[in-house]
């Protein structure tokens, strides 16, 4: 396993993200794979868990709060934040901090973060009225919190606002970052940024939500001919692993699959070349036509119509990458007041994506573009069509 030192601290550079955690068929955690994975990542020398209030609905919290326990408390790192993202009408930091702690069975945390500061959160966290930054930075002088810092989708004048706000209390930062938002998000000049200050920073979405471990057929035998034993979301993994300021990379996996790759990838290093890194930013370029949603669900609470807006832009960028009517018949399946016709363009979700996409739109859009396919009806009478066709031969 490659570590990083930071500060007194030996981090394995891979820490497992629990906000996508293998699910049952009723759609509720697996916590027996869960289980088996997290013993997995120990036994290979992961020691970072990170979590989050709203992960889950507060389930990973505790799912991976009960499976630590059976663990020596010295042996592992798990890292929580405070959801000042989140909407709510109180926002007390210790009737949040003490339920965390107690969902996850620790009597402190190791690593703790400001939730997803950006242009609207950042309100939160300095008003006045609820001190969180003081009531924080008073648990870390307790020792209840080992290091203090925060994840962000801002812009790069929101992490200096924070940055200055907190008057250097902030450690460390948590950005998104892989190849792709070098260029789309500008994670290179946040990187950049942030090295300059002295920020360490700790990564999300190195895999851009499982995106960039599927390419195209003849992207990945580009790779596999330069690179036969490494999976795809591998080349992406290394792509990070040569930023020298990187510390920490969070890979939300989902599948014990998920972990042996990861794990392999994590024993050495393997830099990439400057020919194999252009080749990434290659690819890059031909994704920028995609909507960059990475399925972070903050849209999801707050949509009067409760659609599940992910799995429609998901929908959305097949179409748009390869238009079929497999694709398309995802939607069909739908219930009729969950199909994207029901958006009412009221803007909630927009105005909590991290990504800043104009989910409004893409609503309006999907239906035409799905009008220009077959129904999945159609095709199945096609079909039989053609087979008594053949049979009559």
């Amino acid at each position: 396993m490659i570590y990083k030192k930071f500060k007194e601290e030996k981090l394995s550079l891979l820490g497992f993200g629990t906000m996508r955690l293998p699910l049952n068929e009723e759609g509720t955690i697996d916590e027996e794979q869960v289980e088996k994975m997290v013993n997995y990542a120990i036994e290979h020398g992961v020691n970072y868990f990170d979590t989050a209030y709203p992960y889950h609905d507060g389930e990973s919290e505790r799912l991976i709060g009960r499976i630590l326990s059976k663990y020596p408390r010295e042996s592992f790192y798990i890292a929580d934040k405070f959801p000042g993202h989140q909407i709510f009408d109180d926002y007390t930091p210790e009737r949040f901090f003490e339920e965390q702690l107690e969902r996850c069975q620790v009597e402190y945390f190791d690593f703790y973060l400001l939730h997803n500061v950006y242009e609207k959160s950042i309100h939160t966290y300095k008003d006045s009225k609820w001190k969180i930054v003081d009531y924080l930075l008073e648990q870390k002088r307790n020792g209840r919190i080992k290091h203090l810092g925060f994840s962000t989708h801002g812009s790069m004048e929101v992490i200096k606002e924070i940055i200055d706000y907190c008057q250097g209390e902030l450690e460390f930062c948590l950005i998104q970052l892989n190849y792709l938002d070098w260029t789309l998000q500008g994670a290179k000049e946040k990187y950049k940024m942030l090295e300059s200050m002295g920020i360490p920073v700790w990564v999300m979405e190195p895999i851009r939500g499982g995106k960039l471990a599927k390419l195209s057929t003849k992207e990945e035998e580009m790779l596999r001919e330069r690179r036969p034993e490494e999976s795809t979301s591998a080349w992406a993994l290394r792509f990070l692993q040569d930023l020298p300021n990187v510390h920490m990379i969070l890979s939300g996996m989902s599948a014990m699959e998920h972990m042996i790759d990861n794990v392999k990838t994590f024993e050495e290093y393997k830099p990439l070349s400057e020919e194999e890194r252009q080749l990434l930013f290659d690819f890059a370029e031909e994704m920028k036509t995609s909507v960059p949603c990475t399925s972070c669900q903050y849209c999801v609470a707050g949509c009067p119509k409760g659609l599940d807006i992910p799995k429609l832009i998901s929908i959305y960028n097949e179409l748009k990458f390869m238009p079929t009517v497999n694709a398309s018949m995802r939607i069909e399946a739908m219930d009729a007041d969950k199909q994207p016709e029901s958006c009412i363009s009221c803007g909630k979700c927009s105005r909590v994506c991290p990504q800043s996409i104009a989910i409004p739109e893409i609503m309006k859009e999907l239906p035409k573009v799905m009008k220009k396919l077959p129904t999945w009806e159609e095709v199945s009478r096609l079909r039989e069509e053609a087979q008594e066709r053949n049979r009559n031969k």
